[in-house]
């Protein structure tokens, strides 16, 4: 079952959420993906406990995101 958080962003930032994606993924041991969609970029997980270390980060960095 995969688990996804809906960002808008891009560039650098997307850079960003990207490198961070990869490494809670390293340490939860789950594979992640990103698909890009109409309402903005999904970035999902293969653990709900990863997806929410990721929901985390955008929070500190101040970036919007939505369930998907």
């Amino acid at each position: 079952m995969a688990h996804c958080l809906i960002v808008r962003v891009h560039g650098r930032q997307l850079d960003q959420l990207r490198d961070e994606a990869s490494r809670i993924a390293r340490g939860h041991k789950v594979d992640w993906w990103i698909e890009r969609g109409r309402k903005g970029t999904q970035i999902c997980f293969e653990d709900a406990q990863a997806k929410k270390a990721f929901a985390s980060i955008c929070e500190n960095f101040a970036i919007q995101y939505a369930e998907a």
